[in-house]
């Protein structure tokens, strides 16, 4: 929304195993997935508090009123100085008042023991308050915590209820784990097209894993017709952003293209 500043980063996720993978999926497509999920592992190293003081569109709920950002904003000058009890009393306070932003942050300083009495259950009810508020970067921090059965019992169908108004949203996180949810039929219907549908929409929004991913189910014709000249544009696109892998698959597209018929 107009005036607000794009948090760093969600809250870290948890280590997570592989996914299994089994015929007769590619070994490109396994290949991609097995990179996302050491990806999304490699993420989850330490937990870090997204202090949403000032957020964007995709991260944050409707922009508040002057008064009440000016308070959020003192709130996290005071947690950045170090200023942790300071800061906590102003996040509870703007909580009580509905303030989307601080229920997250406070949630976040109850999981990270930044509270003198650190209570998981009280950051889930606030987590849970933030996301009905509207705040995307807790909806999909809600969403991760439901999937891995970290503030309580493991509730995939619930996860991906989250994941999908996040990612609606525009959360490209979201947005890629519904898609491997369809893909994998893990948490949600298997539907290749649903799954190319999200990795589509993480693609456009600058995921560099969902553009591979995409190209990937271009190349083999899984979930949409096959079209080498569309997974050809999408691992370019992965190659420009950056993706170590893509290149390869770049030169044997080129090969596969230059053999079939003008």
């Amino acid at each position: 929304m107009n005036g607000y500043r794009a948090p760093t980063q969600s809250l870290a996720r948890r280590r997570k195993p592989l996914p299994r993978f089994a015929p007769p999926w590619s070994f490109t497509m396994f290949h991609a997935l097995a990179r996302l999920a050491l990806r999304r592992a490699a993420l989850q190293g330490a937990r870090l508090l997204v202090l949403a003081t000032l957020a964007s569109p995709v991260m944050a709920a409707a922009p508040l009123p002057p008064a009440l950002q000016n308070e959020l904003d003192r709130a996290v000058i005071a947690y950045e100085s170090g200023q942790l009890p300071a800061a906590q009393k102003a996040f509870e306070a703007l909580a009580r008042r509905g303030v989307a932003a601080a229920q997250y942050n406070l949630a976040v300083m109850h999981l990270q023991g930044e509270v003198p009495k650190p209570d998981r259950t009280r950051a889930r009810g606030l987590l849970q308050q933030a996301a009905e508020g509207g705040f995307v970067t807790a909806q999909f921090m809600l969403a991760q915590a439901l999937e891995n059965g970290e503030l309580g019992p493991r509730d995939l169908a619930l996860a991906h209820r989250w994941y999908e108004v996040a990612a609606e949203a525009g959360s490209t996180e979201a947005q890629l784990a519904m898609g491997t949810g369809h893909y994998l039929g893990r948490g949600l219907p298997k539907d290749a097209a649903r799954a190319v549908h999200w990795f589509r929409e993480a693609a456009k929004g600058g995921d560099v894993g969902a553009m591979y991913l995409l190209a990937s189910m271009y190349e083999q014709g899984d979930g949409v017709e096959r079209d080498l000249r569309l997974a050809r544009y999408w691992y370019g696109v992965a190659a420009q952003n950056g993706d170590r892998a893509a290149p390869g698959k770049l030169r044997e597209i080129d090969v596969l293209l230059g053999s079939q018929p003008s």
